[in-house]
C-alpha cells in the first residue's frame, strides 16, 4: 500500500510540474509567434526582422519582442503594413516613377524605474514614401506604446496625468519654444492629440511629433524632451 501511495504521489507531482510548464509556455512563445505572423524571423537577441520585396515595393520592420503588450505592437504594424500595400495596389500600377516604394519601421526602447516596478516604452518610427507629397522624401511618423510594469496596464496621455490637471498649460509653451527657436515658423494648434506619442525615462517625458505635425519646416520629424521635474505635480 505504501508503495502504491508513493507512486501516486510521484505521478501527481509530475502532473503539477507538467501543468505549470504548460501554462507558462504560451507567454514565452507568444511574441515569436506574433513575429512569424508578420512573416518575420527572430534573431538571437529576440529582435523581430520582417523583410519583403517586389518590383513595386521594399518593406522592412525591425522591433524587439520584450515589450509587455506585444500584441498591441504587432497589431499596429500589421494594420500599417496593410494600408501601405493597399495604397500600392490601388495607385502603384499607374505610377511611372521607375523605382519601388519603400516602407521601413524601426523601434527604440525606453525605461524608467526598476525592471519590475517601473515603466517600459517602445517607440516605432515609420518611413513611408507613398503619396504624391512624399515622392522625393519619405514621410516619417511615430507610434509610441507605454506600459506600467506595476499595474500591468498601458499608459496613455490621459492616464499619464492626474485627473483635473491641465498638462498642456505646461507643455505647449515648452514645445513652442523648443521647436520654433526664434524662427518665423508657425506652430500648429497644440491639443491632446498632438501629445499621444511619448516615452518615459527617469529624467524626462519625451514627446514625438510626426513630420510637419507641429511645424511645417521640411526638416523631418521632431521630438521634445520635457524634464519630469516640470511635470512632477501633475504626473499620476
Amino acid at each position: 500500500m505504501n508503495q502504491i501511495r508513493s507512486v501516486l504521489v510521484a505521478l501527481a507531482s509530475a502532473a503539477v510540474i507538467t501543468g505549470a510548464a504548460t501554462t507558462t509556455a504560451p507567454a514565452a512563445v507568444g511574441a515569436p509567434s506574433a513575429c512569424a505572423g508578420l512573416g518575420g524571423t527572430v534573431d538571437a537577441d529576440q529582435i523581430c526582422h520582417v523583410h519583403a520585396a517586389t518590383s513595386s515595393y521594399n518593406l522592412d520592420m525591425t522591433f524587439p519582442l520584450d515589450y509587455p503588450d506585444q500584441k498591441a505592437v504587432t497589431d499596429f504594424l500589421a494594420q500599417d503594413r496593410d494600408e501601405f500595400l493597399d495604397w500600392i495596389a490601388t495607385y502603384g500600377p499607374n505610377d511611372e516613377r521607375g523605382r519601388p516604394y519603400m516602407y521601413a519601421a524601426t523601434a527604440k526602447t525606453y525605461r524608467s524605474g526598476t525592471p519590475t516596478s517601473g515603466t517600459q516604452s517602445l517607440v516605432l518610427e515609420m518611413d513611408n514614401d507613398t503619396g504624391l507629397a512624399n515622392q522625393g522624401h519619405p514621410d516619417t511618423t511615430f507610434k509610441a506604446f507605454n506600459y506600467d510594469l506595476t499595474k500591468h496596464a498601458p499608459i496613455t496621455f490621459d492616464t499619464l496625468f492626474k485627473q483635473g490637471t491641465q498638462p498642456m498649460e505646461v507643455l505647449n509653451p515648452i514645445v513652442q519654444r523648443e521647436l520654433v527657436h526664434g524662427s518665423d515658423y508657425r506652430v500648429n494648434d497644440l491639443d491632446a492629440d498632438t501629445y499621444q506619442n511619448f516615452a518615459l525615462t527617469d529624467d524626462a517625458v519625451i514627446f514625438f511629433f510626426n513630420q510637419n505635425q507641429v511645424v511645417h519646416d521640411n526638416n523631418g520629424p521632431d521630438q521634445v524632451s520635457v524634464p519630469r521635474s516640470e511635470l512632477a505635480p501633475m504626473l499620476a
